[in-house]
């Protein structure tokens, strides 16, 4: 079943190269989504893809060497029509 999240990544998370990371995460897993900087340091993404993917790619990006995430927000978001992932 597909499942699509909005995250913001707080902590040191900008600076180290996350949301290029983020996109070869998203596509080892096969999920579509997005992930921009914030002006305020966190890095907000959307992920979309089946249940255990998705899952998988939030626990590897709490772990993402270099960062250090103190605080994971996570909202789910209807899923919608996409290809790829991207950065913004």
């Amino acid at each position: 079943m597909l499942t699509r999240w909005r995250l913001v990544l707080s902590g040191r998370v900008q600076g180290i190269g996350l949301r290029f990371r983020a996109k070869m995460g998203a596509q080892q897993y096969k999920l579509t989504g997005w992930v921009r900087n914030l002006d305020d340091g966190d890095v907000e993404l959307e992920v979309q893809g089946e249940d255990a993917a998705v899952d998988a790619y939030v626990n590897c990006l709490r772990t993402l060497p270099g960062a250090n995430v103190t605080f994971l927000h996570a909202e789910e978001q209807d899923v919608i029509e996409e290809t790829r992932f991207r950065i913004r």
